[in-house]
């Protein structure tokens, strides 16, 4: 496989990129009962080995993008213990998977796979390469950082977007100029300008402010709910007053995805939201695939929020149809102890 798509797995899992979610009694896709009980709680802590299970199953799944998916979950939520199975995947032979596999050992900073990862700096492929660079950059090798700049200037626009993308991960705010650089080439696509406004949000530098603004005024959803992770990245004061008024968007998504960044800078003024996709019954007239996107990002919402009101329907996403939705529940609860 010599090609790769743009790999911003936050945004993968979001249409799961990131695709996916379905809630009911019995774990299908139809529609949720017309009244929830408030009543019970549930131990999230309870609900972690199952959610083990699950991301153990994902590793190994058939399918690679379900693979690439549970990598990314390990990685955010820093499950150390299921690392080595990361690791083999970096011999995986779909490039997203190693792609992937790579990134995570750089996240979490996983040692114990260097010689593995520094293999892959002779991958076939440029964005393995660029992805072995990071990681090695985050194990302490911040040479291999140059790698990923000069791959931010390829004619290749799918490895210059991830190029971009693994500069805005680096924390680096050296890194801007290049960045700015790749926003405003002519020769960058779409893609590549969309990471490059999420990348220096990321860099914490508000200057990209009015980028973000015409991306959450979008006429096109999906632009709206990227310029949500987007803004969610930046962080501010300022930025959470805008994820605010976001929660009332016409677009569902775009709520639950407003409603999940908040709860990210620790603010939980979205749980409503949530709630409503339970108790107004918003995914009934949404076909399978439609439904499927709102219920993960409701899952991944979930996670991010935390409240109990919310955490007691993780066990019947845990037991969904859909692997996608079992897998964003399960990283719910993994986000969820580790709050705890």
């Amino acid at each position: 496989m010599n090609s790769i798509k743009v790999f911003n797995f936050r945004l993968w899992l979001l249409a799961f990129s990131f695709v996916f979610f379905a809630l009911t009694l019995s774990g299908c896709n139809g529609p949720l009962p017309s009244k929830i009980d408030f009543s019970d709680s549930v131990s999230v802590d309870s609900l972690k080995p199952q959610a083990m299970r699950i991301i153990r199953e994902g590793l190994a799944d058939n399918n690679p993008r379900v693979r690439s998916n549970t990598i990314e979950v390990v990685a955010s939520t820093k499950t150390i213990a299921l690392m080595p199975l990361v690791q083999q995947l970096l011999k995986d032979d779909f490039v997203p998977v190693r792609f992937a596999a790579a990134l995570a050992v750089g996240d979490i900073q996983y040692r114990l796979a260097e010689r593995q990862v520094r293999a892959l700096l002779q991958d076939e492929d440029e964005n393995v390469r660029i992805a072995a660079a990071y990681a090695l950059g985050r194990l302490g090798y911040p040479e291999n950082f140059e790698i990923i700049r000069k791959a931010a200037a390829s004619s290749d626009q799918t490895v210059r977007a991830n190029a971009v993308m693994l500069l805005g991960k680096s924390g680096n705010e050296n890194n801007l100029r290049l960045l700015y650089w790749a926003l405003r080439d002519k020769d960058s696509d779409d893609k590549v300008r969309l990471q490059a406004v999420e990348a220096i949000a990321r860099l914490g530098d508000e200057q990209i402010f009015p980028k973000l603004w015409t991306m959450l005024i979008s006429a096109y959803a999906d632009d709206r709910v990227m310029g949500v992770k987007a803004v969610g990245a930046l962080g501010t004061e300022k930025a959470r007053d805008v994820l605010i008024t976001k929660l009332d968007d016409d677009i569902l998504n775009v709520r639950i995805a407003a409603a999940e960044q908040l709860g990210m800078l620790g603010n939980n003024t979205g749980e409503q939201q949530i709630l409503n996709v339970f108790t107004k019954n918003l995914t009934a007239d949404l076909d399978k695939q439609d439904r499927e996107r709102v219920n993960v990002l409701t899952a991944l919402a979930i996670g991010r929020i935390g409240t109990k009101r919310l955490t007691k329907f993780l066990p019947q996403l845990l037991e969904n149809e859909s692997k996608l939705v079992r897998i964003a529940a399960a990283k719910a609860v993994f986000h969820c102890t580790m709050r705890n």
